[in-house]
This record gives C-alpha cells, structure tokens and sequence, in this order.
C-alpha cells in the first residue's frame, strides 16, 4: 500500500517530527508500506530524527504572500500526487492551510488528517489580545468545519475529541521513541524538563516553582533541553530570579534517552499540550513525572499518585510542593518510577502502529 505523508518540514526537533520518523519507519521496516514524506521548501534534507531508508522524500517550494503561496502549494501538491499515486494520503500540518488540502487537490482517494496540538494553543498565542482572540475564534470555526471534509480526523486523546465534532473522529496516541531495557536509578539530585523556549511550554511558571524547591534542596539542578528562544527569555529570568546556578538550559539533543536515564524527576509546566511525548518518554526510562493537568494530553498518560503527579494547571505552589514530596521521598520516587516503565507500554510502537495498519486497511475496504 502506498502512503503520501504531508508536512512542513522534518529537520526540526519537535514532536511531530519524531512521531513521524518512528512510525513511517515502522510502517515501512515491518509493514512493508511504500512510503514518500512529502516537505516544503527543501525542508527534509537533513533531518533531525532518524527516518528508514525504504522512505522516500519528496519537496515542493513555496514562498510569497498567502495567494501565490497556496497557488504554489496546490500546484506542488496535485503535481506529487499525480506522481506518487498513493493510496492514501495523511495530513500531518498543525497550521491552518492543512485543513484545505482536500479541497485543493479534489482526488478521490482518501484523506486523513492527523492533529499533534490542543486548539487552545491558537488561544494561548492570543495572550489577551481581543483582536488575536477574534482572529482565532474565526480560524477555529473554519478548521473545525474543513476537519469534517476528511476520512478520518486523528486526534492523540480522549481530551482532544471534546475540541472537534464529526463522524469522523477517531484517537490514536503517538508511540513512544524507545523504550531502555533498563531504568533510570533515580539517584541523581537532578530535574529534567523537555521543550522548545515558547510561553506555551510554560517554563516562566516552572522556573518560579523551582526557586520555591532550592530554598529547601539547594544542592539539586533542573535542567532544560530545549531550542532557545532568541531573546533567551527563560535564562534571563532565571537571572532575575537569583536560580541560575542552579537552573542549566541546553539545545535539543538527539541522545535524550540518555538524559532521561541520569535524571531522577521529569517536569512538564506546559500551558498547554497535544499529547505529551516528552512525558512517556521519561516514563519508559522508569522516571516519574510531575505535570500541570493542562489541556488535554497528560491526564491520559498519568496515574494521578501511581506513576507520577498531576498538578492544577497553572498552580506553581502546587508544581513546587508535588516536585519537593519526590525529592524528599527516595522510595516513592522508585516506586512510581517502576509503575510508570510498566504502564508506558500501552504506547509501544507496536501497539500504536498496528491501530494505522488496521485503519489504513479499513479505508481501502
């Protein structure tokens, strides 16, 4: 069966990015599907993650204002499907021009669209400004009636289905990146946080938290991978707040497993999240997690006090507090980090990628 995946680009280092390298390869390496990723503006040629070889990568180029632009990507689109001829084609464009695809190229073979981010994150970028809200609330409206113009609409959660409506919804969560035959000891005085520098990760709520913790543990480090914003927002307030010693910032890396495995607490202070990779990630290294309850990914990964903690989204106190109880508590860090490496296997890619083979076939029956 032949796939055309759709997306901006795979040289960055973001979740969307990963998610697609483990599961075309997957699909490729143990389904034996013909698979061609198709990017625009040569955005494929060194990728950040690591993709089979069996796939195939295609690019069209687009530049100029909104008209010439969507001329160009209808073009390069009609143009790579006529080419390609798939089977079926997914969607993987958390931006607005992803929800017209099937209007633009009018083929009739089917359509997915899968969706790696929570609506509120339009909202979030709003920052209270009515304009940007009603800007928003008018996109949203429009993307809401597109998605039902699809096959099949993907969403990562039972959180994200409230966000949609239409028959054609369906949940399939991301499958995890690796999955160590081993654990992290949880020895280590060290904190781990995983994300790019943007307000919607939320690192402005957990550097203040952190400052609440090294008053009691000043002899542990949180540490932040993550692409740095160019104003260094985060490191400047970490300045302000009198915690940079204590508080170090890095780059992504391709070797987090590694992180992970020297860390002894995983934070996630996000505003908001899709899913929540970094999460499960950490959990299959048998590291515990403390997470804002934020919309709508972690609350489907945690075991609220089992395998990790969620924390009222926003609520620093509580992010402190949550964070100091397994600093204090060696043997409940141990214990919640054992159930985490257990109960993380419900996302294995061999479980996730079997619900696409089994959705692919149903489409084409």
């Amino acid at each position: 069966m032949k796939l055309l995946y759709i997306t901006n680009g795979i040289n960055g280092a973001g979740g969307l990015e990963r998610v697609l390298s483990i599961k075309a390869s997957y699909l490729a390496e143990h389904y034996d599907y013909d698979i061609t990723i198709l990017s625009l503006n040569q955005n494929h040629l060194k990728p950040f993650y690591e993709f089979s070889a069996k796939i195939k990568m295609m690019s069209i180029p687009v530049k100029g204002r909104f008209f010439t632009y969507l001329k160009a990507y209808r073009s390069g689109l009609v143009q790579t499907i006529e080419k390609v001829n798939p089977d079926i084609i997914v969607v993987c464009d958390d931006g607005f021009k992803g929800f017209f695809v099937p209007r633009l190229i009018d083929v009739q073979i089917p359509i997915i669209y899968e969706r790696h981010a929570s609506i509120r994150l339009n909202f979030e970028r709003a920052d209270g400004n009515l304009l940007s809200f009603i800007k928003n609330s008018l996109q949203y409206a429009l993307m809401k009636r597109a998605a039902k113009k699809f096959d099949k609409f993907i969403v990562l959660t039972q959180g994200n289905l409230k966000e949609w409506s239409g028959k054609n919804l369906m949940v399939i969560p991301n499958p995890l990146s690796f999955y160590p035959k081993g654990k992290a000891e949880l020895k280590n005085r060290a904190v781990i946080a995983v994300g790019s520098h943007s307000y919607i990760k939320g690192y402005d709520l957990l550097l203040l938290a952190w400052r609440e913790v090294i008053r009691n543990y000043s002899d542990w480090v949180l540490t932040i991978y993550g692409k740095i914003d160019d104003d260094k927002t985060y490191l400047k307030q970490a300045e302000t707040l009198g915690i940079s010693n204590s508080v170090h910032f890095h780059n992504p890396v391709k070797d987090i497993q590694r992180k992970y495995m020297e860390s002894s607490i995983m934070v996630l202070p996000s505003r908001s999240e899709g899913f929540g990779m970094v999460l499960i990630e950490a959990m299959a290294c048998g590291v515990p997690c403390v997470s804002f309850n934020c919309p709508e990914g972690p609350a489907d990964i945690i075991r609220d006090g089992q395998d990790g903690f969620l924390v009222a989204n926003g609520n620093v106190e509580e992010l402190a507090s949550k964070i100091m109880m397994l600093i204090e508590d060696e043997a409940r860090r141990k214990s919640m980090g054992a159930k985490a490496k257990q109960n993380v296997k419900r996302y294995l890619p061999k479980e996730v990628v079997r619900q696409w083979d089994n959705l692919f076939k149903s489409l084409m029956n």
